[in-house]
């Protein structure tokens, strides 16, 4: 980064690693701190007359995620608040309107993140100018002119991303889209008949269904390393989704529903440069280096809660637009180590009663699944010895999908879905509840 950035005369607003750097390149100092701070933290306002945090109270609920700290302030710069491991957690220079925070204002667990954004917005004078009206014309106008008289082919997942993506899609080119869904053998229990349900209800357009669970798991068979895996996946996608093209003349381009967090999690940025990869999504890090089409991604820079306005703005039906989400590598990334047909058995059944009961239930999840583990331990099941796996209940509330809370489920609740899962699903004998945010974790258990 230009250091001549901040001699430009405009407001500007570093959050967590753009604190420190703003500290750095302007002579302050960063040090790795003697306690790291993920999830959760409470700050204090030390300096309420900043513009940063107008119409706060002193001490704000927020969200970390750092290891280093600014420990000197660069000259011209006050600190604004501070957490109880983080001595300098806010910083500004209220006269060239430079504003650093080593939380994230931008997440739905800063509880005032909203608020102190929107005062970053009145400091700049900007007037708002994106809608989800405004987002729908503008991407099918640039699609419509990008793709011209070539067919397309999205890959389907039945998900509200790829059913959006879809959607503009075919606003801009119509009949020349073709949806393409894989049943990869990594599924839900009864998804793909699910999905042809979803489709032939709600969705006017070109729809293949392509039954692959052999080329998968031949292709997984042996695999245990996970970012392996993921782009084994991405890669049996792609092959798949050129023959399926080849059927189709003319057809250059293919459809994503890739998001701002599958960039950011796959370690690539919305320009383009690399950062740190936390795991490759099997429709981006996950890619072969050699594909056959040009891609359409138009949700790529959007978080998942954008998405869902987007897909309401477009009438598509509650049932798409808050349906439980799915990763694209399904099953394969819950199983740790090796997928067998026998593990994706015992896999698809707990999962299947961790997400009925916690959706009859009505209590609050985001979104909820099982884990199987390699591990086994002993147990005793039916007056008799067992040697059994776990099964790993993970459930948590977000609305980016960049940072989570573990959802609060009830003991009673817990209680049911163990109780069933180890009395109908063979081969599991204990059920453990991961009470894990993210951070430090991540959403998925691979």
């Amino acid at each position: 980064m230009d250091k001549k950035l901040f001699d430009l005369g405009i407001p500007i607003l570093g959050i967590c690693y753009g604190m420190q750097l703003t500290a750095f390149m302007l002579g302050g100092k960063v040090k790795a701190g003697k306690k790291r701070e993920y999830g959760p933290a409470q700050i204090t306002i030390i300096n309420k007359s900043s513009k940063i945090f107008a119409g706060l109270k002193k001490t704000q609920d927020t969200w970390m995620s750092h290891g280093d700290s600014v420990t000197k302030l660069p000259r011209g710069f006050l600190k604004i608040a501070s957490s109880n491991n983080c001595p300098i957690a806010g910083m500004a220079d209220e006269k060239r309107k430079i504003y650093s925070l080593q939380f994230h204002p931008e997440v739905l667990h800063t509880t005032n993140g909203n608020k102190i954004l929107t005062n970053f917005i009145k400091i700049t004078g900007i007037k708002k100018s994106w809608s989800t009206e405004n987002f729908i014309e503008e991407s099918v106008k640039n699609i419509r002119k990008q793709i011209g008289n070539d067919r397309a082919v999205c890959g389907f997942s039945g998900g509200v991303d790829s059913a959006v993506a879809a959607t503009i899609v075919h606003r801009a080119i119509g009949k020349n889209l073709t949806c393409i869904y894989v049943d990869t053998g990594l599924m839900r229990e009864n998804e793909t008949v699910e999905l042809k349900k979803i489709f032939k209800t709600y969705m006017k357009m070109n729809l293949r269904i392509v039954y692959a669970e052999k080329e998968f798991l031949e292709k997984l068979k042996g695999i245990t390393d996970p970012e392996k895996k993921r782009k084994v996946i991405g890669e049996v996608f792609i092959r798949i989704f050129e023959k399926e093209a080849k059927k189709l003349p003319r057809t250059k381009w293919l459809v994503q529903g890739t998001l701002y967090t599958d960039a950011v999690s796959s370690g690539v940025s919305s320009g383009g440069k690399n950062t740190a990869v936390i795991k490759s999504h099997h429709n981006v890090g996950g890619l072969p280096e050699k594909i056959g089409f040009k891609l359409i991604e138009p949700l790529r820079d959007l978080y998942k809660y954008e998405v869902r306005k987007i897909g309401d703005k477009l009438n598509l039906p509650k049932k798409i637009v808050y349906r439980t989400p799915f990763p694209g590598p399904g099953l394969g990334i819950r199983i740790i180590g090796e997928v067998t047909k026998e593990k994706l058995k015992i896999l698809r059944q707990a999962d299947a009663i961790v997400c009925s009961e916690i959706e009859q239930s009505g209590e609050n999840s985001t979104q909820h699944f099982a884990v199987l583990p390699t591990i086994r331990s002993v147990g005793v099941q039916g007056d008799a010895r067992s040697y059994g796996y776990p099964i790993i209940i993970r459930s948590f509330t977000t609305n980016d999908f960049l940072t989570v809370q573990w959802a609060f489920l009830s003991h009673k609740l817990l209680a049911k879905i163990s109780t069933r899962i180890t009395n109908e699903v063979k081969g599991i004998n204990r059920v453990v509840y991961d009470i894990t945010s993210k951070p430090p974790g991540t959403i998925e258990w691979e």
